[in-house]
């Protein structure tokens, strides 16, 4: 008899959040099931790492039948315990993060807890997936995103992944009836502007609260992210780490840059 796959499952919306319980309920269709994950909301987190206190690491029973740790740290902390405390002597075959709660499309992935879980989990050579539903509601319906959950899930099992080992994976807010498929896609060029509301706290100290818009500057491209989504499709985007610009090596290599002592 052949061995299940160890999967490991995070997310930066928390432990308790709906879209992780989402998540564990399709993984644990595919193999052995180890959770961890924050012990409290961590979006937007990136690749921030805790380096400055302790790292706490708790047993959970959360989730029946499952082993499953909170931790004190960001998502980053969590798949570096994974694999270093909780799976040291053990092999990951897929870490799955999310299911986020709200979109990662686009300039999203940079500042995704979501995200930088898998790509911790991808930069070890473990294949990893980002999951997220472009809905913010506590109480959001992951039952269509589940649905393609368990499709990217299967085939991240059944494929080596040899060329890709991180996948983001956006799922449009639609019943699954209307959802025209998966289309591979390209991230988006689109940022958020910023803004900064200015009060008062009740002692008179001054702060700040981040505020923007989210502007798609190429709405009309159909090989992005963005318009996938909005256009009822699953975007399915292929991501690096290497941060490398391609593009410009080329013009910078040409370049002459003075050096004088």
């Amino acid at each position: 008899m052949s061995k299940r796959p160890l999967i490991l499952v995070t997310n930066d919306d928390g432990i308790t959040a709906l879209g992780i319980r989402s998540l564990v309920e399709v993984a644990r269709e595919f193999g052995e099931v180890i959770v961890v994950a924050p012990n409290t909301p961590q979006s937007a987190k990136s690749n921030a790492l805790t380096i400055s206190e302790p790292l706490r690491l708790y047993k959970s029973d959360i989730f029946e039948g499952i082993e499953s740790y909170e931790c004190s740290g960001t998502p980053v902390d969590c798949v570096k315990l994974a694999k270093s405390v909780v799976c040291k002597d053990r092999t990951i075959d897929l870490c799955v993060s999310g299911i986020n709660h709200g979109s990662n499309a686009s300039i999203n992935i940079v500042y995704s807890g979501t995200m930088s879980a898998a790509m911790e989990a991808a930069m070890t050579g473990i294949k990893a997936i980002g999951f997220s539903l472009c809905d913010f509601s506590h109480q959001a319906d992951f039952s269509a995103a589940q649905h393609f959950v368990r499709l990217m899930i299967a085939f991240a099992l059944e494929n080596p992944m040899e060329k890709c080992k991180l996948l983001n994976v956006n799922i449009p807010k639609l019943p699954l009836a209307d959802i025209k498929g998966i289309k591979t896609c390209r991230q988006a060029n689109a940022y958020w502007t910023e803004n900064f509301l200015e009060n008062k706290d009740p002692h008179g100290r001054t702060y700040y609260w981040l505020t923007g818009q989210f502007i798609n500057h190429e709405p009309d491209a159909e090989d992005t992210d963005e318009f996938a989504l909005a256009n009822g499709y699953v975007s399915l985007v292929p991501c690096s780490f290497d941060l490398t610009s391609q593009q410009s090596l080329e013009y910078y290599r040409n370049q002459s840059f003075n050096f004088t002592t």
